[in-house]
């Protein structure tokens, strides 16, 4: 019978266990700190771990390393209250299993404890014997709390401590050199050099002497010689942004640097060995450069090891009011001013616009209303006029059906009533229920618990009501990804 051990001071939390757990296969056991925790674990020898980041005495973090030391195939889940990029991050770095949010969804629970005992199965070995394990601490550079953001945190975890290339794809603005510094960080190469690369700011006839560096003498102006960046950047990583914008000849050089890690000087005979991390970004879709001719598909091959895909901000939900909190925080201080509080117009204007520049725009507007401010709260009309406008208009095209919808309503009523019809309380709420649960799956793309967040509702009670009204049957295509 495999074992899971439970680890939250929140009584509710370990009651919700309980609940969960009651499948007579599982044995739970349960503990209310993190010392008590260490003790149930060298007791039980549990096949799987599920923890609380926020301990009484210590925190998960340190659990996880502890149990890691002890024993690296028992996998730990992590949950916590209050994620951030620094915890998520961490914590699939230092090898944990997986990392959930607070509210729990019991359904997802156990299906991730479920699958976290059969690897446990599968790999399980005895426990080594204790040895006490070192704590890091990293800076936190990322925000964000939405599904899509927390698998960013988790793939930075997972494939920085590797030194493999990184593709980084997401539209311009969404933070991907961002990425690249906390990959850096994270990473073993984190006391060499970082470097960063604009290709697409760069001529063509410059790129090449910017990357391999060049001789005196080796074209007209080169009077003197010039360090590339593959050189400076040895035992380091360097970070190759818009690499679609790349020339063929310019694709072939860096493709030969990749494979020989070795490459000459402009105008030089020298071969210059080099060890580089390379980290690449775009915005352009690769593979159809690659069918078109345009990307060589070796050097595609050799950037595509491992691939994060950065979500655009207005597919990101509530991670829009926690950048804006920091931004605030952040540039106010910088500026020396204090901007701390937003106004109620402001906040439907931000959540209206589509952010087309990403977190970028974000960030630039956020300076702007902080320059314009002139007390401590961010006006509506210290916005840009951008966001202005085009939260003017989505408002008054909201306005607009509301009141086709309250004429459609009364027709419907009154039509029922004539008909002597009954039961028009539960006819009218059914109708409206089903409405409402069928545009909100399709505006997040059939993702449940994406629905389920913006209705204000759990993913069970979500389950049970298209399960009432017939449309449980609906596709679910995105839940998977949660």
């Amino acid at each position: 019978m495999p074992t899971l051990l439970a680890i939250d001071d929140e009584r509710l939390i370990l009651d919700c266990f309980r609940y969960t757990f009651t499948d007579p296969e599982i044995k739970l056991v349960t503990a209310v700190t993190g010392s008590e925790g260490l003790t149930r674990f060298q007791e039980s020898q549990p096949d799987a771990v599920i923890t609380d980041i926020r301990l009484p005495d210590m925190s998960g973090i340190e659990v996880l390393q502890q149990f890691r030391e002890w024993d690296p195939k028992v996998p730990v889940i992590l949950i916590t209250g209050h994620g951030t990029a620094e915890t998520a991050i961490e914590a699939m770095r230092l090898g944990a299993y997986d990392y959930l949010l607070k509210p729990l969804d019991p359904e997802r629970l156990a299906e991730l404890v479920r699958r976290a005992l059969e690897m446990s199965r599968l790999m399980r070995v005895p426990a080594k014997v204790p040895d006490e394990a070192a704590a890091d601490d990293r800076a936190d550079v990322l925000v964000g709390r939405c599904p899509a953001m927390q698998e960013v945190f988790k793939a930075i975890g997972r494939v920085a401590p590797q030194n493999v290339t990184v593709l980084i794809l997401g539209e311009s603005g969404t933070g991907k050199e961002l990425v690249a510094r906390a990959i850096y960080n994270y990473s073993r190469r984190a006391e060499g050099k970082f470097l960063a690369v604009n290709c697409a700011a760069i001529p063509e006839t410059l790129l090449e002497s910017e990357l391999l560096g060049h001789e005196r003498g080796a074209f007209t102006g080169a009077d003197r010689r010039r360090i590339g960046k593959f050189e400076q950047c040895h035992g380091g990583t360097l970070f190759l942004d818009e690499i679609g914008d790349l020339t063929p000849l310019t694709q072939s050089k860096i493709l030969r640097v990749l494979q020989d890690q070795r490459f000459q000087r402009i105008g030089g005979s020298e071969m210059i060995a080099t060890d580089v991390r390379l980290l690449a970004a775009t915005n352009r879709d690769l593979e159809q450069m690659m069918k078109t001719g345009q990307l060589r598909s070796d050097l595609y091959y050799r950037l595509n090891v491992f691939t994060i895909r950065l979500p655009p901000l207005r597919e990101r939900g509530d991670d829009l009011t926690l950048l804006v909190q920091y931004l605030l925080r952040r540039d106010s201080r910088d500026m020396g001013k204090q901007v701390d509080q937003v106004a109620p117009e402001a906040w439907e204007l931000m959540r209206r616009y589509s952010w087309p520049g990403n977190v970028r725009e974000l960030q630039s507007a956020v300076k702007q209303a902080i320059v314009r401010a002139t007390g401590p709260v961010l006006m509506a009309e210290f916005l840009p006029d951008a966001v202005r406008s085009a939260g003017a208009t989505a408002a008054a095209a909201v306005a607009e059906p509301a009141e086709w919808q309250s004429a459609d309503l009364n027709r419907w009523i009154a039509g029922r009533l004539q008909a002597g019809a009954s039961g028009l309380y539960n006819e009218l709420i059914s109708t409206i229920e089903r409405q409402l649960l069928l545009e909100t799956l399709r505006h997040t793309g059939q993702n449940r618990s994406e629905a389920a967040r913006i209705l204000g509702i759990s993913r069970s009670t979500l389950r049970l009501k298209l399960a009432a009204l017939g449309l449980d049957a609906e596709p679910r295509a995105s839940e998977d990804d949660e």
